[in-house]
């Protein structure tokens, strides 16, 4: 799995016109399943992103993690993520997860952040969205786990 961190003043998911997701303060994580990922990489990142310290304190310094600001996040599938750009013009997605797998672990890794206590919002599975960010900082983090060593 693959999860790209922005960290955000607020951000919102819109499908056919419709505001399904939206969160202020916190995180927007952009979340591709890779074809070998499985349930464990799905937990570890939750728990690594749910733990990371991002925010500032008093001081100004990056020491506060999304809990201890009680930020949300907005969690978006995008299976984009494992794009082959090595070859020709159009890249492939053949890395990617099937859209059955995909779907069971993205929700698993959104259930897993629950548990950590977050709010958890989420746009549409293999549906056409619109994402808007107001990017903090900018902060953006790449996290990335795979079983096999990757």
């Amino acid at each position: 799995m693959k999860v790209i961190l922005q960290k955000v003043k607020r951000a919102s998911v819109v499908v056919n016109n419709d505001i399904v997701g939206k969160i202020d303060k916190g995180y927007c994580l952009l979340v591709g399943v890779h074809k070998n990922s499985v349930e464990e990489d799905a937990k570890l990142l939750a728990k690594k992103i749910a733990d990371a310290r991002l925010f500032e304190d008093d001081n100004g310094k990056i020491n506060l993690g999304l809990k201890d600001i009680g930020g949300e996040i907005l969690s978006i599938s995008q299976f984009t993520l494992y794009a082959d750009t090595r070859k020709g013009k159009r890249p492939s997605f053949t890395n990617a997860a099937t859209a059955e797998k995909a779907n069971d672990l993205y929700l698993k890794f959104n259930d897993y952040l629950r548990a950590e206590g977050i709010k958890v919002e989420t746009g549409i599975f293999q549906t056409h969205m619109e994402v808007s960010i107001i990017n903090d900082g900018p902060i953006t983090v790449v996290y990335e786990k795979l079983t096999n060593g990757n």
